[in-house]
């Protein structure tokens, strides 16, 4: 497949098999696979990535996921798993070990935060949390030991940027991999593989897949990457699921179209909750008030579906305003057809602690807000009325 082609046509092109007259590509469910010979068997059972072995070593609908999204991103390599959290524990797990030290930024998706705060410890891994929008404060957190730097941009939910390629020049000149969480961006409005980063991974579930009906991840980046990581990955067990690596596939066939349209979208509702008196703040990068407008526009081809805002009211209002939204559904996820809407702290309140909120600078009162494919007048003219009701009422 030329790689030269649109990242549209590749979306639909990348997995095409030469010789095989499959349109749509078969579900091959089946966990072991038959071995022709002893000498094939042999073979399969000790080959990285085999794809007609063993479903945990490999399967052909997850083969032709990983392939379509490597094209897109302009990686070497894709490993497909059961969900987000199951690539970056992975990926965590194969290339940190006790006495290990890792660098991630404060501002991230909870469950990457708990990961880093709960569980590394547990194992004898510290991490030292960073501000993302300072990129001298990766490089004075740096040790000797460090073997990860952890990134995600824009980060969730504040939408706050990191310079990719500063950090990953630090990084590479000592010999440390990065890590780059671009689930909320999309390869659509990103590619931190071409501001050299060595691995990126998705939560699939989220606008990778597009529909709400998938649980799955990926990491993608250097095959050498890659592969360590499968080794883990195979001992771990986070194995996706044929029926959903070709739901995921399905799905991701859309992205560009889906993407363009929540990024038209989300910028709209951004503006409108700008000018709005009930609201104190509005993070989205396309705004040209966000304090790292300039850089998004230098890294990113287009702003994310994602936005989140504070009210002035705190917690109480922001919880009457759930309420008296009646086009977006109250759920903790985003990039689907459907817009979702959610309060973070309460989100990830199961999963952090309100000190460790705080220190991620989640407020009580922030309001995520995850931009679906309905119509920008819908929207707007809902959040209009769902202001209203919710200072009404106050």
């Amino acid at each position: 497949m030329d790689t030269a082609m649109t990242l549209e046509t590749l979306l639909v092109h990348a997995d095409a098999d030469d010789g095989e007259p499959d349109i749509a590509p078969p579900i091959h469910q089946t966990v072991p696979f038959a071995s022709a010979s002893a000498e094939d068997f042999e073979e399969l059972s000790s080959a990285t990535r085999a794809q007609r072995f063993y479903r945990r070593y490999g399967n052909p609908t997850q083969a032709r996921l990983e392939k379509v999204l490597a094209a897109v991103e302009g990686a070497e390599a894709a490993l497909a798993t059961a969900s987000g959290m199951g690539a970056i524990s992975t990926t965590v797990l194969s290339l940190v070990g006790a006495g290990d030290h890792i660098v991630a930024q404060r501002s991230m998706y909870g469950g990457t935060l708990s990961l880093l705060q709960d569980l590394a410890p547990r194992l004898g891994i510290e991490t030292t949390l960073v501000d993302q929008t300072d990129t001298a404060a990766f490089e004075r957190a740096l040790r000797p030991n460090t073997k990860l730097i952890m990134l995600e941009t824009p980060g969730n939910p504040l939408l706050q940027i990191t310079d990719l390629e500063a950090v990953a020049g630090l990084a590479r000149d000592r010999g440390i991999p990065t890590l780059a969480d671009n689930t909320v961006a999309t390869p659509v409005n990103q590619r931190p593989l071409d501001h050299g980063v060595d691995l990126v991974m998705h939560s699939v579930t989220k606008a990778v897949s597009g529909h709400s009906d998938v649980l799955a991840g990926i990491v993608l980046g250097r095959s050498d990457l890659v592969d360590r990581i499968w080794q883990t990955h195979t001992l771990i067990g986070s194995v996706i699921s044929p029926h959903d690596g070709w739901l995921a596939l399905r799905g991701l066939r859309t992205l560009a179209m889906r993407v363009e349209h929540q990024n038209r979208t989300a910028l709209a509702l951004a503006r409108f909750l700008e000018d709005h008196p009930a609201v104190a703040k509005v993070n989205h990068p396309g705004l040209p008030g966000h304090p790292q407008h300039d850089l998004a526009k230098r890294q990113m081809r287009g702003f994310g579906g994602l936005l989140s805002f504070e009210l002035r009211g705190g917690s109480d209002t922001a919880e009457r305003l759930l309420a008296a939204l009646r086009v977006p559904a109250r759920s903790a996820s985003l990039g689907g057809v459907r817009s979702l809407v959610v309060r973070p702290a309460a989100m990830w309140g199961q999963e952090l602690t309100e000190e460790q909120l705080a220190e991620a600078g989640v407020p009580p009162g922030l309001v995520r807000f995850a931009v679906g494919l309905e119509s920008e007048t819908d929207l707007i003219a809902d959040l209009e009325r769902g202001l209203a009701a919710a200072f009404h009422g106050r």
